[in-house]
């Protein structure tokens, strides 16, 4: 059985919660995604953060980012997958939840992001059909 952790890039990149949206930008273009974990100091997982939040969110409605925290931005409890879990069961995930990537957990430590982009190969027609159900629903 293919794992998540088979799939998922390794190696997570964080924003701090306390580090500016500006910050966050500047990773993003950096790492070339367009999406961040949020992490508290204690190196747990508080959010997701997306280059459509700050520009939608802070941007768009005349906030600064280089003084609005990614802290600001991590409101819920962030959808996550276990690094041992099935390739169906994060695909499940993301349908259920309407997300395109998810924070790969093992315990309370990050160790990964998967993409829908990752799994494609691994099922290709399931894939394919989450591709859809979130497509339609964003």
């Amino acid at each position: 059985m293919t794992t998540v952790r088979d799939l998922m890039t390794p190696s997570v990149e964080c924003v701090g919660e306390e580090q500016t949206l500006a910050v966050a930008a500047r990773k993003m273009r950096e790492f070339d995604v367009g999406a961040l974990p949020i992490c508290g100091d204690d190196n747990r997982l508080k959010g997701m953060l997306t280059d459509r939040d700050i520009v939608v969110k802070c941007v768009a409605d005349g906030g600064d980012p280089r003084k609005t925290t990614a802290g600001a931005f991590a409101q819920r409890k962030p959808v996550t997958i276990g690094a041992d879990d099935s390739v169906e069961e994060a695909l499940q995930t993301m349908e259920e939840h309407q997300v395109r990537r998810l924070p790969v957990v093992d315990g309370h430590e990050l160790v990964g992001m998967l993409a829908q982009a990752d799994v494609v190969q691994a099922a290709p027609g399931r894939a394919g059909r989450t591709v859809s159900e979130i497509s339609e629903s964003s």
